[in-house]
């Protein structure tokens, strides 16, 4: 039994880190795919003819 507390211990100890982690990939991930999708929008309107800005 004390290994099994051991294991959950050491579980409860990482689990915020692990979160933190996963949390910061998932927003990464996404602030990329946001940013290549804006991009991609830019150069469709600048090559159309369309500027937004002058």
């Amino acid at each position: 039994m004390n290994i099994i507390d051991n294991i959950r211990s050491t579980l409860e100890k990482h689990l915020p880190l692990l979160l933190g982690l996963l949390l910061a990939l998932l927003a990464a991930r996404a602030l990329k795919k946001m940013f290549w999708t804006a991009f991609g929008m830019y150069w469709v309107l600048r090559a159309s003819g369309i500027h937004l800005w002058g």
